[in-house]
């Protein structure tokens, strides 16, 4: 009997071995161009806009404008809220707008203009959020300042600051000054080249109002903001993810009023609209111990919208912004009161990443859309506990894994090209079912830069489930090369490589780090080579084959000069 229960023991060890991996073979033609390598990904935003020009806010933009080839654009909300600057999670304020006893307005630039200065002088530029209501102008004003802590009902949040205007006129007033102070201060040119948008996800608690209040405040601000600024570019509505019934039938309204709809300043038919936004999220959570990303649920929504978008024939070319496109909703929640964010810190994320701006590249050619970016709303959160799993790009001062692909993303430029592999997940397949089949998603996503004599191309092996793999080894061929050699230098991030989060964890995870400590920790969150640059004979059909090894969840940039 004993015999028996170990057999049955051994075949079940057995099962629970993954199979063997086929060995990954990934093809690239530098002949056969897909599109333009538009810097979508070169958006960033956050909840908390006093952070800006904190210490480490500040680094972190710096850092943001150095490694993109293009004028990056940051969102931020609050930036019309009452109160002292003092920043805190999920809250800021500008005070900006005051009344004196008379009930006449007091409008104060300071906070406002600390801000949008850092962003200038790094050749930032705004996506100039027109939100919250200041106290003043609240129809519901009390309660309005928030207390909300992780691991507290997020319905806290929801206060004052998130209801129409007891004055319509003066609310456009304020938007009208702001605006006009603003190309002021920073000259006609500068402001057009920025984009102007109403609210934040107005589906949901975060307005107070109706569809139709909404469809107001939208009105009276696109004419304030035209007033001051005719050339100016204002839209919206930035709902939530359109696969659900709440964001879609937002959206739609608010596409059908400013097509046909009674334009409540002017009482004609429909509103100017520049651009089209909405919010993408995918859905990870905890199973038997380890996190299960959802990049299906979070391309659903980009997908959803872009059919929303293209239905109408009037906006179906405007440029797309998707104005929160993450793997998931509360970037405030650390993995201490949600461990499913326990992603946020390591390569997880970073493969996320690499393999979900590849394929909305891939939805905008599918939907024949104009996407103009994807905002990453992760940034940094001011004096907070190391690694405490914030959705952010660097902690205290410290870049995390995920910022690299950035920089790798950085690196790529001119047009994409086309990829085949034989272990790449098709886009319709990840949209529609995720990552989940017992293989990975070993895929790639390949530019050439003829300006340059450049091409590259970045790696993934992705899963959903993050759970101990085999590595695999990785044949890249790549055709096309307009040269006899090339020079191929290899980025990495892996467990080894670019990893500040590996390199703490090796130090005991210090909450205290000495001065070397954390010199040794920003060094580890660059951007690393793996091994040294290497120059390639090119075959003379043009093809070159380049091999390596990806490890589960890693990302490799190969650049090829000539």
């Amino acid at each position: 009997m004993r015999d028996l229960e170990q057999y049955v023991d051994y075949k079940e060890a057995l099962r629970a071995i993954p199979p063997p991996l086929p060995p990954v073979s990934i093809r690239v033609d530098l002949n056969k161009e897909k599109g333009r390598m538009d810097p979508i990904w070169a958006w960033f935003g956050y909840d908390e806009p006093n952070y800006t020009y904190m210490k480490d806010g500040k680094k972190l933009l710096s850092e943001l404008a150095a490694l993109s080839p293009v004028p990056v654009y940051v969102r931020a909300h609050s930036l019309l809220v009452s109160g002292d600057g003092k920043p805190a999670l999920k809250w800021g304020s500008t005070n900006v707008y005051t009344e004196n006893a008379k009930g006449k307005p007091v409008y104060d630039w300071t906070i406002i203009d600390k801000i949008f200065d850092t962003y200038v002088e790094r050749k930032m530029k705004p996506l100039a959020q027109i939100g919250f209501m200041p106290e003043a102008l609240s129809s519901k004003p009390q309660p309005y300042r928030h207390d909300w802590q992780p691991g507290q009902p997020y319905d806290k949040i929801y206060t004052g600051w998130r209801y129409p205007p007891k004055d319509y006129e003066k609310w456009a007033e304020l938007i009208y000054q702001w605006v006009k102070h603003s190309v002021k201060r920073y000259g006609k040119k500068e402001v057009e080249s920025w984009y102007w948008e109403l609210w934040n996800e107005p589906d949901s608690p975060y307005w107070g109002g109706t569809v139709d209040e909404y469809n107001k405040l939208y009105d009276y601000s696109v004419d304030a903001v035209r007033r001051a600024l005719p050339t100016a570019k204002v839209g919206g509505p930035h709902v939530t993810g359109p696969q659900g019934k709440r964001g879609a039938t937002f959206l739609k309204a608010f596409l059908d009023h400013c097509q046909k709809g009674k334009n409540y300043v002017t009482g004609k038919t429909g509103t100017p609209l520049d651009f089209v936004a909405f919010h993408a999220k995918g859905s990870p959570r905890l199973v038997d111990g380890h996190v299960r990303m959802n990049l299906g649920t979070q391309l659903r929504d980009i997908s959803s919208g872009f059919q929303i978008v293209a239905s109408y024939p009037e906006f179906s070319k405007l440029p797309i912004i998707i104005g929160e496109s993450d793997p998931e909703g509360c970037a405030a929640c650390g993995m201490k009161t949600n461990p499913e964010n326990a992603y946020r810190n390591g390569t997880l994320y970073s493969s996320y990443t690499a393999a979900a701006f590849a394929r909305k590249y891939e939805l905008a050619d599918l939907h024949q859309v104009n996407l103009k970016g994807a905002v990453s709303w992760s940034f940094e959160f001011e004096d907070q506990p190391w690694f405490y799993g914030f959705r952010d790009l660097a902690t205290n001062g410290v870049d995390k894994p995920v910022l690299n692909v950035f920089r790798m993303y950085g690196m790529m430029r001119g047009k994409r090209v086309e990829v085949t592999g034989n272990m790449a997940y098709h886009t319709a397949a990840v949209r529609d079912s995720s990552v989940r089949r017992a293989a990975p998603d070993v895929n790639a996503l390949a530019a050439r830069d003829t300006a340059s004599n450049t091409a590259t191309v970045m790696v993934w092996n992705y899963h959903d489930d993050n759970v101990p793999a085999p590595v695999s080894p990785v044949d890249l061929i790549i055709k096309g090369l307009p040269t006899k050699q090339v020079l191929v230098t290899q980025y990495r991030i892996d467990d080894e490589h670019s990893n500040s989060y590996a390199v703490w964890q090796k130090m005991g995870s210090p909450q205290q780090p000495t001065a070397e400590q954390i010199k040794e920790l920003e060094q580890a969150g660059q951007l690393a080579q793996y091994g040294y640059p290497v120059r390639t004979d090119v075959a003379a059909n043009g093809e070159v084959k380049l091999s390596t090894v990806l490890p589960r969840q890693a990302v490799a940039l190969f650049k090829l000069t000539w």
